[in-house]
């Protein structure tokens, strides 16, 4: 037998409508109410007809959200911050980690709301998506919506940090593939600050990860401490990059920060879990989250489809991997 909500109303001594608005999170009925007609429904089985609500609403409440992999630490924690702030606008989110095309395909099906992005390259693709759509990264070149993070700035910040700490020898660590947007300009903020500073930028201080992964930062930093001259403090790009760099600097006995300081880029809380506890700049991840997706659900709500970019300012979140150069 299908439970309705009359059958709860019943139950409950309210008027269907009610029952309609409590279950659906309205801030018209009062919190025990809510709270009762709730569990009167859980008591009672009842499961909602979301076809039904959908052919009404002329809306399915779910939000569809592309990601390219679940492997990487800082991604995986803003899609849990995300949904997070998907649950209490009252949605449901759908994770597809397939390509773009095979998502959007899929999202069509479910006639999702909305969509959100994590996109490193496919930028024509999204551009003619005529459902909201919202992405995060980086601005230039879309058509589309985008949370701007703002990574050159981020960059820009931490070399400035380390240059006020005295710091003169400065090694940059991370992936400079030219086809990631998000890439791009990392390097291209670290090389505008290191102007800026009249800092030196060669091979020996620059060192490419080929990679976004833990092992391509280990890598990487055993390359950098196999040159003559040492840094004394290393710009990882990424969380997972810098876990590499710290576990190489920790095999070769080097102190952090006492004999390199350490700065990252990605303002997540999980860097407080390092073997050392990182110093980072970024825009945090619940800001990220939040931002993207009120931006979406503003834009389903308005119908706006007119492109819309807004830029967020990162922070530095100090911990206890940089220190004062003792050479200055």
């Amino acid at each position: 037998m299908n439970i309705t909500i009359k059958d709860i109303a019943q139950v409950a001594g309210v008027s269907y409508s009610t029952v309609s608005k409590a279950l659906n999170n309205s801030p018209l009925v009062k919190p025990d109410t809510k709270n009762k007609i709730i569990k009167i429904a859980k008591e009672l089985g009842y499961e909602p007809n979301f076809a039904a609500q959908q052919l009404v609403s002329k809306q399915s409440k779910v939000i569809g959200l592309i990601w390219p992999t679940l492997e990487r630490i800082a991604p995986s924690t803003l899609v849990t911050k995300i949904n997070e702030e998907i649950r209490e606008n009252s949605y449901s989110m759908i994770l597809s980690i397939n390509s773009i095309e095979e998502s959007l395909d899929m999202f069509k099906r479910f006639q999702v709301d909305g969509v959100i992005v994590f996109d490193e390259q496919n930028h024509d693709i999204l551009d003619s998506v005529t459902i909201p759509l919202v992405t995060y990264g980086v601005s230039r070149n879309h058509n589309h919506s985008v949370i701007d993070v703002n990574y050159q700035a981020a960059m820009e910040m931490a070399i400035g940090y380390l240059y006020h700490l005295g710091h003169r020898h400065i090694a940059y660590v991370g992936d400079f593939s030219p086809i990631d947007d998000r890439q791009s300009e990392k390097f291209l903020g670290i090389k505008k600050a290191m102007n800026t500073f009249n800092l030196p930028i060669t091979n020996q201080n620059f060192i490419n990860t080929a990679g976004l992964g833990w092992y391509d930062g280990y890598v990487a930093t055993k390359r950098l401490l196999s040159n003559t001259s040492t840094p004394t403090a290393i710009v990882g790009s990424s969380y997972d990059i810098s876990a590499g760099v710290v576990r190489a600097l920790r095999e070769a006995n080097f102190i952090i920060p006492k004999d390199i300081s350490v700065i990252s880029y990605d303002n997540i809380p999980q860097m407080a879990n390092l073997e050392i506890p990182l110093t980072s700049v970024g825009v945090p991840v619940e800001e990220i989250a939040s931002n993207m997706v009120n931006t979406l659900l503003n834009r389903i709500k308005t119908k706006e489809m007119t492109p819309s970019i807004k830029h967020l300012t990162p922070k530095i979140n100090e911990r206890i991997s940089c220190a004062r150069c003792k050479h200055i």
